[in-house]
């Protein structure tokens, strides 16, 4: 199994402000404007968290933690970069 696979099948757990853990599994680390963030899925069925639903933290690599992102504006870019990013990635690969 290649790195890549391995990363996308482990899981990521978190606590939510109730205390409660709620596991992710990675999609995708991009970096946009000189940050990195990571696109998360749901692991498991959630009562706040659609099954397609993205979320987005921002990675903080120095502390190894992954910090939450208050602005839905950056989220929106981070969110559409990351869609265009895919979208070329994935026309390179027809041609």
């Amino acid at each position: 199994m290649s790195e890549e696979n391995e990363l996308e099948n482990e899981l990521i757990e978190l606590i939510d402000e109730e205390g409660k853990v709620v596991n992710f599994r990675l999609l995708d680390v991009t970096e946009y404007k000189g940050v990195k963030y990571t696109l998360l899925l749901a692991a498991e069925p959630n009562d706040r968290i659609a099954e397609d639903e993205v979320v987005i933290f921002r990675l903080n690599e120095q502390e190894e933690t992954l910090e939450p992102i208050e602005d839905e504006q950056l989220l929106e870019e981070v969110f559409e970069f990351y869609q265009n990013e895919e979208d070329a990635e994935y026309d390179g690969e027809e041609n």
